[in-house]
């Protein structure tokens, strides 16, 4: 017979798992109504609103354009890389107890699975959102994995600054969060 906490610590994996199946799920569905139907990499941009358009972009690198892929062996160790933080991210969901941690993990998890297929399978990440005012683009073109990325990196900061837990002065540690 399964524990009452055995059964939560097992729905909180499969909700976070399911999350970062969905947001990888969402991001490939994206990306292939844009590559395929709407046939983005055709046009130079659509846009959406007078501060947003949908603009294909290859994108080599990581975040902010860094560490450019420019040959095959920098390709690999690139998806290496991205890999094994993708790796340590689903250990950390497995072990971890917070809803909100979950739910954070789950958005960065999804999100860089969605990024490391595009590396794997076409050699780039696929970047289409693009917002700017005019001609100034405060970011560089992103996607839904960006996205989702972002988010849950930004949770877990918010979450680690505002609620982080001070050791309490009788040297107790404090208690952690309940399913």
């Amino acid at each position: 017979m399964i524990g009452a906490q055995s059964f939560a610590t097992w729905s909180r994996r499969a909700f976070g798992y399911g999350l970062a199946l969905l947001v990888f799920a969402l991001d490939r569905a994206i990306k292939a109504w844009l590559v395929g139907p709407v046939a983005l990499a055709q046009v130079d941009a659509i846009t959406i609103l007078p501060v947003f358009d949908l603009r294909f972009v290859r994108n080599f690198g990581v975040s902010l354009g860094l560490f450019t892929a420019t040959s095959a062996q920098t390709r690999l160790i690139l998806i290496g890389v991205t890999t094994a933080i993708a790796l340590g991210v689903a250990v950390w969901l497995l072990i971890e107890r917070r809803r909100a941690d979950v739910i954070a993990l789950a958005l960065v998890l999804g999100g860089a699975l969605g990024n490391i297929y595009d590396r794997v399978a076409f050699g780039y990440v696929i970047d289409y959102a693009d917002l700017h005012i005019g001609q100034w683009r405060p970011f560089l073109v992103f996607n839904f994995a960006d996205a989702a990325i972002t988010c849950g990196v930004l949770l877990l900061l918010a979450r680690s600054l505002l609620t982080g837990e001070k050791p309490r002065s009788d040297g107790a540690v404090p208690p952690v969060e309940k399913s």
